[in-house]
């Protein structure tokens, strides 16, 4: 059990019955390790069952990233995202947790949300982002891929033709864009972003726990089976990873050059 004075990765505290959630590794641009997604695992849980929390917040800490993905120097380093609390890289539980909350849980997207990180925020119920945002994917850039809510609920979010043109262009988005195509919900100038998210959370805080509860199930009841299609997506990324097409991808990124996948088509 990791209790909130042990964090390292991430920090937790509760404003006014909102609990804030924010990715502390700015030196890294928030990227996720093992650690990080344990972390936010127990987080999201202790915002779960403390009767005085209302809604959440998930943020980063610094004005670079709100998340930039998967920690790709630990993997290129350790040949996987370091160690973890029961031995697993527990990103596919983080994403259940996100959607089973029952509590409305508000992105305040505050610089990159890239790859793992834009898959983050896609999850929430919510999306405020900064004007200096941005938004984009590199899975098949750096060798991953997520085909589970990254793709399918990216599709219902902004739907099928900019859910693809995010996946196979690897392009990045600004904040008008991302705003403009349904992905956020509100842009603000960066010393507005924390100040909206607190007065959405507590607006929500303030509503009818249950009435909320029971709306987020509904609205995630549509998009349940895709449970299904992210652990079938998930067992596979495992075994691609240990591929050298992925190995490419990798250090490709971790040599700054392009990758090249020649060999593999």
């Amino acid at each position: 059990m990791i209790r909130i004075e042990d964090f390292t990765d991430i920090t937790y505290e509760v404003v006014d019955h909102v609990a804030v959630i924010t990715i502390n590794r700015p030196d890294r641009y928030n990227a996720l390790r093992g650690r990080t997604v344990d972390e936010l695992i127990y987080a999201f849980r202790y915002a779960w069952v403390d009767t005085n929390v209302g809604a959440i917040i998930l943020t980063g800490a610094g004005d670079k990233a709100f998340c930039s993905g998967g920690d790709q120097k630990e993997r290129a380093a350790t040949g996987g995202y370091g160690e973890t609390e029961m031995g697993m890289f527990e990103i596919e539980r983080l994403h259940r947790l996100i959607r089973e909350v029952p509590k409305p849980v508000i992105a305040a997207v505050n610089g990159f949300a890239i790859g793992g990180g834009h898959v983050l925020h896609v999850l929430c119920d919510v999306s405020l982002a900064s004007s200096t945002a941005r938004f984009g994917q590199v899975g098949p850039r750096v060798g991953s891929f997520d085909a589970g809510f990254g793709t399918a609920y990216l599709a219902r979010v902004v739907g099928e033709k900019r859910a693809r043109e995010i996946w196979f262009f690897c392009d990045q988005y600004d904040a008008a864009t991302a705003e403009r195509w349904g992905l956020v919900n509100r842009v603000v100038e960066p010393a507005e972003l924390m100040p909206l998210a607190l007065e959405w959370a507590s607006k929500a805080s303030a509503l009818s726990p249950t009435a909320l509860k029971t709306l987020k199930h509904s609205f995630n009841a549509d998009t349940d089976h895709i449970v299904g299609i992210q652990s079938l997506a998930f067992d596979v990324l495992d075994l691609y990873i240990e591929t050298p097409e992925a190995q490419e991808g990798g250090a490709a990124f971790i040599e700054k050059r392009p990758p090249d996948f020649g060999a593999f088509r």
